[in-house]
């Protein structure tokens, strides 16, 4: 869940939020959900389930080739095998499922759908591939959320496979921050080289004991580092870079820029 800052917890957040949303279906129409939430919704509208290995549309095999995920694709009566899909990550890949699922309720073709995941590489700041070159790669995407950052480091692991992954993230939100303390850290423990930077306070105003310094505590990853968004891009100098991905919704975005020509500036 996220924006408990404003839902205050998980239980109104499904009620106020998702359920409240479900409601509006007008008669006649149908309800798609990802099947592990199957049950929260089973007293609405008639019910669709998607996801990955489940659902009455599920997608399965699941694997990278030449780059690009590529998965199967099952549902009620149809078999689409060897699915390419132009964003990256299995998360995008449980999406596309759930597009597909709707699309078909109005006449999609599978040769429409082939042509169209392929042709579809996602939106700026996910996943968005900014600079590359013989022994580097930078990715910059908007996660602010640990699932959200579990997915961009899991897509990075499986495009570039024994390849170093350094993140620098920047934390969103004093609240967020307090309310998922122990689950940012054990996601920025999977990268090989994790920097924080300052949290990005937004609307809010500071909380007690509430800082980057607080999650860096929480994390164990040996090489974990704190920085100051100023010292950037220059600071980047003391790592030997591979895979670099630059996370959050504060103004992070506005290193992508600097650090894309600082990368030009010492190409190897």
């Amino acid at each position: 869940p996220d924006h408990l800052d404003i839902y205050g917890d998980r239980q109104r957040l499904m009620q106020e939020g998702f359920r409240a949303f479900a409601r509006q279906v007008k008669p006649g129409g149908r309800l798609f959900v990802r099947h592990d939430l199957k049950d929260a919704f089973a007293d609405l509208p008639p019910v669709t389930t998607y996801g990955l290995e489940e659902g009455d549309y599920r997608s399965t095999r699941v694997h990278v080739q030449d780059g690009y995920f590529r998965f199967d694709f099952h549902g009620p009566d149809l078999y689409w095998k060897d699915l390419q899909l132009g964003a990256p990550g299995r998360h995008n890949v449980e999406n596309a499922t759930a597009a597909l699922a709707l699309a078909l309720q109005v006449g999609l073709t599978e040769t429409a759908a082939r042509r169209a995941l392929a042709a579809f590489s996602g939106v700026q700041r996910r996943f968005e591939r900014i600079y590359q070159d013989d022994r580097r790669v930078y990715i910059d995407d908007y996660a602010h959320h640990p699932t959200e950052l579990t997915a961009v480091i899991g897509a990075a692991r499986e495009l570039f496979p024994g390849r170093k992954l350094t993140g620098i993230f920047q934390p969103h939100l004093y609240s967020r921050t307090r309310d998922f303390l122990t689950e940012f850290a054990a996601a920025l423990d999977r990268l090989d080289e994790p920097v924080l930077l300052e949290i990005y306070p937004a609307r809010e105003e500071p909380i007690p004991g509430i800082d980057s310094a607080a999650l860096l505590k929480e994390m164990k990853n040996p090489n974990k580092r704190l920085w100051q968004l100023a010292e950037l891009p220059d600071a980047l100098g003391r790592l030997e870079l591979d895979v670099l991905l630059t996370m959050g919704a504060g103004n992070i975005d506005t290193l992508v820029e600097p650090i894309q020509n600082w990368l030009q500036r010492t190409k190897p």
